[in-house]
């Protein structure tokens, strides 16, 4: 079991997509869900509208699952494998399975499927917010989703992944990855993946697409000198959020990231 994990827009869906593109490995497909994303097909944790939705759900206690729910372990198992295994190729020794969420329960998904893998991805939290923003309604949209904010997808984003740093000690298999790496080197960052998942044959890299996050880039720029209301949301996350934003590595200037920062984190049957 390989569990793919990372925000809305952080890039798990082309991650997921390529990983199930090798021949050993099976992602779920045919659902009818959006994204193919599992959390939608089962009934044994909250659906993120129960969490608080897109941009809330981390801040939600509830949302955070670990060794110590009592959904977890082998009943849970069950059901999520008897959820997800019709849309699954059982023949494949490698299945995927890949929802926002999981970046604050893999805790919770390790106490309940032992071997599992966790592959997590992150982006740049000011393009996160941006790409997130636009998705914002006004006030209130007609399923009664409420305007999250572009401080609120920072804030979010921020609390969810400390929570993945809080649980990494936890994890006997994780791999953290940088969407900014991922684009920029596909073939190196896949064949990371490739090594932490012991597949044999590298894993195709055709949908791995650079170059989208220069528009954010440009409207981030533009927010340092556009209307008084724009360069006060700039000034507010990088007065307030910069210097935690610095602490995962990436840079508020230029969107990409730190000089000098390494690789994220990887671990593997706790050797680290």
């Amino acid at each position: 079991m390989v569990f793919v994990g990372g925000l809305h827009r952080s890039g798990t869906t082309p991650l997921a997509a390529v990983l199930a593109e090798h021949p050993d490995v099976s992602g779920l497909t045919g659902t009818g869900v959006v994204e193919n994303e599992g959390i939608y097909l089962q009934d044994v944790y909250p659906q993120l509208r129960a969490l608080g939705g897109m941009g809330r759900f981390a801040f939600n206690p509830d949302a955070h699952l670990t060794e110590d729910s009592p959904l977890a372990g082998g009943a849970s198992a069950g059901r999520l494998m008897a959820a997800w295994s019709p849309y699954w190729d059982l023949s494949r020794p490698v299945l995927v399975e890949k929802s926002p969420n999981n970046i604050v329960m893999s805790r919770f998904l390790q106490a309940s499927f032992p071997s599992a893998r966790f592959v997590m991805v992150m982006r740049h939290p000011v393009v996160v917010a941006l790409a997130m923003a636009k998705w914002d309604p006004l006030v209130v949209n007609r399923k009664g989703r409420r305007r999250v904010g572009f401080e609120g997808y920072i804030r979010h984003w921020i609390r969810a992944h400390e929570i993945l740093m809080e649980d990494e000690s936890r994890l006997s298999n994780l791999l953290v990855l940088r969407y900014e790496d991922l684009v920029e080197a596909p073939e190196q960052q896949l064949e990371r993946v490739r090594a932490f998942l012991d597949l044999t044959g590298p894993i195709p890299a055709t949908g791995i697409r650079p170059g989208r996050s220069g528009s954010y880039v440009r409207t981030w720029e533009q927010m340092r000198t556009g209307s008084v209301l724009r360069r006060r949301r700039r000034r507010v996350v990088e007065e307030r959020y910069g210097e935690r934003i610095q602490g995962f590595g990436y840079d508020l200037s230029s969107l990409g990231v730190l000089e000098g920062t390494g690789a994220p984190s990887a671990r593997l049957d706790g050797r680290g």
